[in-house]
């Protein structure tokens, strides 16, 4: 089954890969290896949620933004990869969690990534990861992913 397929199944479907707002690309592939810059939670170019962990934003929410931020990365993959089949695997998948100094939770926050990760890549979604707290995150949203991929040998 096609991770398009996987994605269709959950009711899901990859965004279109938004431009980025600065100097820097989506996404950068050297030899097998792609780095995905930072997504944040958009919808049809819209930020989804603003505020922080802990404060204006519920745990329930930040998983919610998780989750859109890594379909925001796979498109970003997928135009440097051709598709989202000729992904081998994944190297790292970094979480920043905009939260209040009292919150704790930042490793549940970024497992809405990474479940994704899981459920739409369940033979090959393993990965290093980051989940840290940060005070601010661009355009105010709650949760950025970045994401290191490997594609196949014949991408």
């Amino acid at each position: 089954m096609s991770v398009l397929d996987r994605l269709e199944q959950l009711g899901l479907s990859l965004p279109e890969a938004s431009a980025p707002p600065g100097a820097f690309v989506g996404a950068i592939c050297w030899g097998r290896t792609v780095t995905v810059s930072g997504q944040v939670p958009l919808v049809r170019g819209r930020v989804v949620a603003t505020g922080r962990l802990g404060a204006d934003v519920s745990l329930e929410l930040g998983c919610t933004c998780a989750r859109l931020a890594l379909l925001n990365c796979l498109a970003q993959l997928a135009i440097v990869a051709g598709s989202l089949d000729n992904v081998a695997g994944f190297v790292r998948l970094a979480g920043y969690v905009a939260a209040v100094a009292e919150f704790s939770q930042h490793g549940k926050v970024v497992d809405g990534a990474s479940e994704l990760l899981r459920e739409l890549f369940p033979d090959r979604w393993h990965h290093a990861r980051l989940a840290v707290g940060v005070a601010s995150l661009p355009r105010g949203v709650p949760v950025e992913i970045e994401l290191t991929a490997m594609l196949k040998d014949e991408h």
